[in-house]
């Protein structure tokens, strides 16, 4: 897995998440910006976030669905990521961190370790474009992950690379 080095590091490395009210499909940032958000390793796309990504932007769903139906000739596995660029300064990642969609006998969907391959890999691009990330609370809807789990998660990938980084909280 990629770990950003200390030499990749932005000099404001440790920065606090922001936790801004607001849309995240409506970044609060200036510069480049990239909105993550969790999806799911069946190639379903139909409820959470994932309806206000497709009521502003067709790429994200599309590359997405696209993604897994040709998954047998590339990367679209848990932990994988895929970049679509929305709009001059804005992309989305499509990031595959949950198994299924429903809540089975190995617990819900969400798979924590998948989230952190994804985000090391969304730091790399980040620093790459020099973005910010925005998200909604990832893995904690549909998904049924614990925030208290995702937070550090986000923290030892986003936040100690120097990668500014904010959570919205819709309403």
């Amino acid at each position: 897995m990629w770990s950003c080095p200390p030499s990749c590091r932005r000099p404001d490395s440790g920065r606090a998440i922001t936790y801004p009210k607001g849309d995240a499909t409506q970044p609060q940032a200036k510069g480049n910006k990239i909105i993550a958000h969790v999806c799911n390793d069946l190639g379903g796309w139909e409820k959470g976030f994932v309806v206000a990504i497709s009521r502003r932007w067709p790429e994200p769903e599309k590359s997405y669905r696209e993604w897994h139906r040709h998954r047998s000739k590339n990367d679209f596995a848990l932990g994988a990521t895929q970049l679509v660029q929305v709009e001059k300064y804005a992309w989305v990642v499509n990031m595959i961190g949950q198994r299924g969609m429903k809540t089975g006998s190995n617990g819900p969907p969400v798979r924590y370790e998948a989230i952190e391959k994804c985000l090391h890999e969304v730091a790399r691009q980040a620093i790459e474009i020099s973005a910010s990330v925005h998200m909604p609370r990832i893995g904690c809807g549909l998904a049924g992950g614990k925030w208290e789990r995702i937070e550090p998660i986000i923290e030892t990938s986003l936040k100690n690379a120097g990668v500014d980084t904010y959570v919205y909280d819709f309403g």
